[in-house]
């Protein structure tokens, strides 16, 4: 599985952004897909993961203002991030869980990841 992420960019606080990824190669619609972040000199973290039955998870500090979706015709994932804060500057990943079980909150839980896109809020 392979998984290309894109969308990032330098906004103002306040502003929005999407992010997409794509996926690639042997994919399933029971992967569950996620999006980590990781800041300079922090570890990467959870953001949100959905399920194939269209169940979410979020990290309660986007709780609100990010919405993941995904589309699995088209294999497809998306984060629209509204109201970014300069805290959310960090490198945004998308991942895959190949297995069935509950949305993990961890790095270990997925096993496919892409390259990483850069958001930058500024203040």
């Amino acid at each position: 599985v392979q998984l290309q992420a894109s969308g990032g960019g330098l906004v103002q606080a306040g502003a929005s952004l999407r992010l997409s990824c794509a996926a690639s190669g042997r994919t399933y619609d029971w992967y569950t897909m996620g999006w980590f972040r990781q800041a300079p000199g922090k570890e990467r973290e959870f953001v949100a993961a959905i399920k194939w039955s269209a169940t979410t998870h979020y990290a309660d500090s986007v709780k609100g203002r990010f919405t993941i979706s995904r589309d699995n015709a088209k294999n497809t994932l998306t984060l629209q991030m509204n109201n970014l804060k300069p805290e959310n500057t960090a490198v945004y990943y998308c991942a895959a869980d190949s297995s069935r079980a509950p949305i993990g909150v961890g790095t270990r839980t997925y096993n496919y990841w892409g390259q990483g896109t850069l958001v930058t809020v500024s203040s």
